[in-house]
Order: structure tokens, then C-alpha cells, then sequence
């Protein structure tokens, strides 16, 4: 539950960031008059590189750091399964995947571990 709880999280980070910087280009559009300015969304990639690090760990609060770096180390076996040029389209697919395994799987195999045994003496005592 952690663990889809992390990707969740960061993937929640990521939408506020994308929101907040879809607001500011149109600010930025309408400011400069039809010019568009660069999207920072590189460093909303899922395990970045070195260098792509030290800009989100720069840019990022340290506590957003750690969720991000918990998503990075969860989703890391599925981040290369899309290859897209869309911010989206990285992080949602292997979020998906992520959620999936961790949550649905999560539950499914903590409900199949056995539970605690009940000690029943009396047949009164079975159906409570």
C-alpha cells in the first residue's frame, strides 16, 4: 500500500506541476504575443538522468524529492516501456502499470496471506 501510495503521490506532483506550468505559458503566451515558451516538464521524467537530477532535486522541495526519488525506484522497470515525446504519456502509462502491480497486487496478495487463528470453544461463538 506504500508503495502505491508513493506513485500516486508523485504522480498527483506531477499534474500540479503540469497545471501550474500549462497556466504560466499561457501567461507567458499572451504576454509575449503568441510566443511560446520552453516546458520544463524533462524534469518530470521518470528516472532521469545525472544531470536531469540535480535540476529536479534543485527545483523540487526536499520532501517532493523523496516521493519522486520512491516513484523513481518503483516505476524504473516500466518507465522504458513507452517512448513518447508527451510528459503525459511517460508518466501515466508506467504510473498505471505501477498502481496496478503495487495496489490491486498488493491487496490480492495480502489477502492470501493466512490470518490470525481464532480460538472458538462454543458453536454460539462461531458466527460472531
Amino acid at each position: 500500500m506504500i508503495a502505491a501510495a508513493i506513485v500516486a503521490l508523485s504522480f498527483v506532483f506531477f499534474v500540479v506541476d503540469q497545471s501550474a506550468e500549462g497556466s504560466e505559458n499561457q501567461v507567458r503566451s499572451l504576454e509575449d504575443k503568441g510566443e511560446r515558451a520552453g516546458s520544463d516538464a524533462v524534469i518530470d521524467t521518470i528516472d532521469p538522468g545525472p544531470k536531469i537530477e540535480r535540476l529536479r532535486e534543485r527545483s523540487h522541495s526536499d520532501i517532493r524529492e523523496y516521493i519522486d526519488d520512491g516513484n523513481d525506484i518503483l516505476l524504473s522497470p516500466f518507465a522504458s516501456i513507452i517512448d513518447s515525446g508527451n510528459a503525459w504519456a511517460r508518466r501515466l502509462v508506467p504510473g498505471a502499470i505501477g498502481i496496478l502491480l503495487y495496489g490491486v497486487l498488493g491487496m490480492l496478495l495480502a489477502n492470501a496471506l493466512p490470518g490470525p487463528k481464532h480460538d472458538v470453544r462454543d458453536w454460539r461463538e462461531a458466527h460472531s
